[in-house]
């Protein structure tokens, strides 16, 4: 899976296209960054930890922040 994109899910994928100030941020960062906010995202166990961290990945990539922040990384490397 090195240098290859995730699959980006549906509801992160709506999420980002609801958000205009989101999609223009994940638009311009490195193809690591977006797998890892991916990865962020989906490594929640439960369906409730997966919908806080969409609405937390919203919220950072509005506010400018490429990657996420405080996580080891995708398991994926």
């Amino acid at each position: 899976m090195k240098n290859m994109p995730h699959k980006m899910p549906p509801d992160f994928k709506k999420a980002i296209s609801s958000s205009r100030k989101a999609r223009e941020v994940w638009e311009v960062v490195t193809l690591l960054a977006r797998n890892e906010w991916i990865c962020w995202v989906t490594s929640g166990k439960k369906e409730e930890t997966r919908g806080i961290r969409i609405e937390k990945a919203i919220s950072k990539l509005e506010g400018g922040m490429r990657r996420p922040c405080c996580w080891a990384g995708c398991p994926h490397r």
